[in-house]
């Protein structure tokens, strides 16, 4: 992997309370927040700018549901004063929200995307990101998703969820590295 530009962002999704909601299930790669707070700690150290998305959902059966504690940031990865934070309603982080426009403003042009969940929004803001002609990484050992039944109702493990989410990354829209890789850019 190349070396990462100064002001390479950081793009740090839904890592909001709700996320731990025993009803969401089983998920994969246990590791992910602290592979999170290595890279939130690097680019703090490397003064990168950081870019927090909040999840409102429009359902109130949500854990992401405006007003209940689900909505908060978990504390290790909250935003500090002068990082970026922006509110979202759908998966896409782009939609609706001006981070295009934040982004350019800033001719911020590589993004490192993590957090959750790897099939839904993570994917939904990578591939947006990429189509969009942003230079989108993805840190693998970074998101996570959940067991997930299809249509059918075939259940399926939520390692396979994300091993197929990140792979379809991998085709058009984004680099899919581990946090180590990342690191060694810095």
């Amino acid at each position: 992997m190349a070396t990462l530009d100064a002001n390479a962002a950081l793009v740090i999704i839904d890592m909001q309370l709700g996320i731990n909601h025993p009803k969401l299930g089983r998920r994969n790669n246990p590791d992910a927040e602290a592979h999170i707070q290595q890279l939130l700690s690097a680019w703090r150290r490397s003064q990168r700018p950081v870019v927090h998305v909040r999840h409102l959902s429009r359902s109130p059966a949500s854990v992401f549901w405006p007003g209940q504690p689900g909505c908060e940031f978990q504390p290790a990865l909250s935003p500090l004063a002068h990082e970026h934070v922006l509110e979202k309603n759908v998966p896409d982080a782009f939609a609706a929200t001006g981070l295009e426009r934040w982004l350019h403003a800033r001719t911020i042009r590589q993004l490192v995307i993590v957090g959750v969940i790897t099939n839904n929004s993570v994917e939904a803001t990578a591939r947006s990101g990429g189509s969009l002609g942003f230079d989108v990484t993805v840190a693998a050992d970074a998101t996570y998703t959940f067991d997930q039944v299809d249509l059918t109702g075939r259940l399926w493990p939520a390692e396979d969820v994300h091993a197929l989410s990140l792979s379809n990354l991998a085709m058009d829209y984004a680099r899919v590295v581990e946090v180590q890789a990342i690191l060694n850019t810095i």
